[in-house]
């Protein structure tokens, strides 16, 4: 059945507004060309949504003529105002944005392992309370927010998770009612994923898994541009993979003797120890394997000063070793999902770079008969605030967007 007069203008506005998303400020011709609807439509659907709100002019074309026609249309970016969380055990970070998603403040707070649950939530809640006000935004729309730990599919809460500390299950509730926003909550590593995709290293894939490599360790797959969570949302607990090379097997409430005995910024730091590597972080709450790794790549690089003949050789002996390590995790996911790409994420693959990213790729070839390439990470520890603001975005943009009734 033909859609009636009012579906169809509903359809018409919501491509017209993804395409004001996509492309930026449109003239009405633009929208005529873009969208195929003749003229008088474009007209008509341009006065609903500058009188919903949703659209303003924001300028002129550079035509000769002017009038009507040369008059620029965008989308009203502070009908709405997002906030996105990182959430650590060390601390919380966020970034409050427009409806467009244009960074207006940022702000983070470091939350002591001996704070009390009510304090550590009350620093946190009004840490984003302070940047809404800084972004001079009067209330948020939506939050997003990513954590450690396993994010329940059916109710979309962090689930309890043994090692955590308890006030991150208690933040959400807070923000929920402090707040009149909604709060999404995505696991850290799947927001990662997520921002690799759309603006890192990953943009030409559907199919990949990212490996976070951070403080601690993670993976979060995607399959056919579907992230994929798992029946209870625990896809991607890389750290609890049995592994040789540990003196122990991981068990349900501890992941030690598993994959992040080997890979996570203890073990990294451990390993550089041996091999005779110091580092310093360059930023309060860095991994400190992200400054040995982002050493021992600079030790090797051609652009840094004359290393001496040992401390190359135990930069290159520490880079191969992790590179070894990494690759044991990295093989098991290949063999069974047949990523294609893998991507080395958080702050230890970012600044790894093409030298661990290659390293990785050499041993995953040796072990595994499926082709894989492996990447290092375009947005480090920074990807899961990037995709907090992504899926908050996106959310906001669905319910200010979607048709209403008339």
């Amino acid at each position: 059945m033909p859609a009636s007069p009012s579906t169809a203008r509903a359809i018409n506005d919501r491509v017209a507004l993804r395409l004001l998303q996509q492309e930026g400020p449109l003239t009405a011709g633009q929208l005529k060309q873009l969208t195929g609807l003749s003229r008088p439509t474009v007209a008509d659907l341009v006065e609903r949504l500058m009188a919903a709100g949703l659209i303003e002019v924001v300028g002129e074309s550079g035509e000769q003529r002017r009038g009507p026609n040369a008059r620029l249309y965008g989308i009203v970016a502070d009908r709405a105002h997002l906030a996105a969380l990182d959430v650590r055990t060390e601390g919380v970070s966020v970034v409050v944005s427009d409806l467009l998603g244009r960074e207006l403040a940022r702000a983070s707070v470091p939350i002591a392992d001996d704070t009390g649950t009510g304090p550590a939530v009350e620093q946190a809640v009004t840490l984003v309370e302070r940047a809404a006000k800084e972004a001079g935004a009067e209330r948020l729309h939506t939050v997003g927010v990513g954590a450690p730990g396993l994010i329940d599919p059916a109710t979309g809460e962090l689930r309890d998770s043994s090692g955590l500390p308890e006030w991150h299950r208690r933040l959400v509730a807070a923000l929920q009612e402090r707040l009149p926003a909604r709060v999404i909550v995505e696991n850290e590593t799947n927001l990662a994923a997520l921002a690799e995709q759309r603006d890192g290293a990953a943009r030409d894939r559907d199919t990949f898994v990212l490996l976070w490599l951070g403080h601690g360790t993670g993976a979060a797959v995607v399959l056919d541009g579907r992230l994929r969570r798992g029946a209870s949302g625990g896809t991607g607990e890389i750290g609890f993979l049995p592994v040789p090379g540990t003196s122990t097997l991981p068990s349900a409430t501890d992941c030690e003797g598993g994959f992040h005995s080997l890979a996570g910024s203890a073990a990294i730091a451990e390993l550089a120890a041996g091999h005779g590597l110091v580092a310093t972080a360059v930023s309060p709450g860095e991994p400190e394997a992200a400054a040995l790794v982002r050493q021992a790549v600079a030790t090797l690089s051609s652009s840094s000063p004359s290393p001496s003949p040992s401390a190359s050789s135990g930069a290159d002996r520490f880079l191969s070793a992790l590179a070894d390590r990494l690759a044991i995790g990295a093989a098991s996911v290949v063999a069974v999902l047949d990523p294609g790409c893998v991507v080395l994420g958080g702050e230890v693959g970012q600044v790894g770079g093409e030298v661990l990213a290659t390293r990785v790729g050499e041993r995953l070839t040796r072990m595994s008969p499926l082709p894989v390439e492996v990447r290092a990470s375009a947005l480090g520890g920074g990807a899961v605030l990037r995709g907090a603001l992504l899926t908050a975005r996106e959310s906001a943009q669905d319910d200010l967007f979607a048709p209403r009734s008339r």
